[in-house]
């Protein structure tokens, strides 16, 4: 009898072991969040974007700047011949007019800057949102971040999702842009059929 109960006690304890024993194993990676800035298309397309109006609306404040300094080297070659008082007045123009430009240009790189600047916020909540369904989809318990704020010092690579995030990325953006296209031709053609009627 004690035998078969110290059979017993002895099996209980190995299963016991064996349950302790058996540990899940934790999935997980990491994604460098430089790269995918740097490679995803709607990253890309948003940076052009906002570099294509900076630079238009620069050009327009460039031409500004021009004739300012056209109108201040006038003003040093005229100033001789029309007198101190016109050269005082005319020289008070000019520097209210060169701190109206100075101001134009502040508030146009802050104008340009807050609209990137949520745009970018929107773009990051969608990734942050796409890399937890992604996560969840593949059986991820942690994907962590990786690049310029960077919270791990060490990965190994082949924990790297990067790319696979990048391309997933982009595969859902391009045929995002693909449907809005094709809403929009549709959109248009119904429209020039209702002015034809």
């Amino acid at each position: 009898m004690k035998k078969v109960l110290l059979i017993i006690a002895i099996s209980i304890s190995v299963v016991a072991c064996n349950k302790t024993a058996e540990v899940k194993e934790v999935k997980t990676a990491y994604v460098d969040t430089s790269v995918l800035m740097k490679e995803y298309t709607e990253a890309k397309d948003l940076e052009a974007k906002y570099k294509a109006q900076s630079e238009e609306k620069g050009r327009q404040l460039e031409a500004e700047i021009n004739r300012f300094k056209q109108d201040a080297a006038n003003f040093q070659k005229q100033a001789q011949a029309n007198g101190q008082e016109w050269a005082q007045r005319r020289g008070a123009e000019l520097q209210k007019r060169e701190q109206q430009l100075g101001y134009a240009q502040q508030a146009l790189a802050q104008q340009l800057q807050q609209e990137s600047g949520t745009e970018m916020d929107s773009l990051v909540t969608g990734i942050k949102k796409f890399i937890k369904s992604y996560g969840k989809e593949k059986g991820y318990a942690y994907i962590y971040g990786t690049g310029d704020a960077a919270s791990i010092l060490y990965a190994e690579e082949k924990f790297d999702i990067t790319k696979d995030i990048i391309k997933a990325l982009n595969a859902k953006y391009e045929s995002e842009t693909k449907t809005e296209n094709k809403e929009a031709t549709k959109t248009a053609t119904t429209k020039e059929a209702v002015e034809k009627k």
